[in-house]
């Protein structure tokens, strides 16, 4: 099966993230963490629904997506800035998921150009 890239990087920032929330004292892991990896998964959704959809159809879910990996940014930042868990850890998550971005925005523009 011919897998997007994106598809590739959203799924390591979600395995990532399962590993930082695990890792999360127990006052943050059921509130903070849990809602981390929901936005991560919701994202990952919209990106397979956007692959199958025909081309006009496209562009409702890649705006979620990106809305999705937003939130999930703002809330590794705020682990982060808690000291919730390891730094490198959430350093290399960030990557992954600004990486996901840049993709995520380059396939945007190229439905609305098309």
């Amino acid at each position: 099966m011919l897998e997007l890239s994106i598809v590739s990087s959203v799924y390591d920032v979600y395995k990532a993230t399962v590993d930082i929330v695990s890792h999360t004292e127990k006052r943050y892991r059921y509130s903070l963490g849990i809602s981390l990896e929901n936005n991560v998964l919701s994202a990952l959704d919209n990106i397979l629904m956007a692959k199958q959809a025909p081309q006009p159809m496209k562009a409702p879910y890649l705006l979620r997506a990106s809305s999705q990996l937003d939130a999930a940014r703002l809330k590794l930042r705020l682990i982060l800035e808690l000291k919730l868990a390891n730094e490198t850890k959430i350093f290399q998550a960030q990557a992954k998921l600004a990486e996901a971005g840049k993709q995520l925005g380059g396939w945007l523009k190229s439905t609305s150009s098309a």
